[in-house]
């Protein structure tokens, strides 16, 4: 699968099959700068077009804070383990809107950049698709929960290009390619090596000209 169109159809008829009383909970997951979120928000649109009630939840709004994601020792290891509130979001969150459909939840927020959480409200009503997006999401042990997950294909030039071209983080060049090669980039061999994300994912979404994607 390379094309969004197919994703939806995809996700469509998985909802037709599923019960109506929960929601249908599809990971969106591929390396940081990959696209996901744009991906996820093309598909989140179209699946509102056809009637459907989607929700999406974007993993950031889960990151540890800094001096518990990043360490020094081992940073690619540590990161790995250590970048996001996994079990907090999933209990919490993603199977109690599974389960009903329908939440109301007041939980720590944090962005990138921020040295401290803040309170955000998730309300969600009558949710027939969860589109969950964020990277290592394709974890082994999490892999079982989703109904659907979707690899968005890309390689490390491109998302190193399009971090620099967002100034991620408010970073510069030299500080974005330096903190990519240091642990982004093999924070996410070790996730293909033990996890292998794009074999456990339903279908892939080629999104780098590269390789020629979309």
């Amino acid at each position: 699968m390379d094309d969004v169109n197919q994703a939806v159809a995809a996700v469509a008829a998985q909802r037709a099959i599923i019960s109506p009383q929960r929601a249908v909970l599809v990971a969106i997951s591929g390396i940081d700068g990959s696209g996901k979120g744009y991906i996820t928000a093309q598909i989140a649109a179209q699946l509102a077009q056809q009637g459907m009630t989607p929700a999406v939840v974007h993993l950031d709004g889960w990151l540890n804070l800094p001096d518990q994601r990043f360490c020094d020792a081992d940073p690619a290891e540590h990161f790995y383990h250590h970048a996001f509130r996994f079990e907090a979001l999933f209990t919490q969150l993603v199977m109690l809107l599974k389960a009903q459909r329908s939440l109301t939840l007041t939980a720590d927020y944090v962005e990138e950049t921020d040295t401290e959480y803040r309170l955000h409200t998730y309300r969600f009503e009558a949710i027939e698709v969860i589109l969950l997006e964020g990277i290592f999401l394709l974890k082994r042990q999490f892999q079982p929960d989703y109904d659907l997950s979707f690899w968005i294909e890309c390689s490390f030039e491109t998302a190193l290009e399009r971090a620099i071209a967002r100034s991620q983080e408010g970073l510069s060049p030299e500080e974005i390619v330096k903190a990519y090669h240091r642990i982004d980039f093999p924070a996410q061999r070790l996730h293909f090596a033990r996890d292998r994300p794009q074999s456990a994912a339903t279908a892939i979404i080629d999104n780098d000209k590269r390789t020629g994607g979309v």
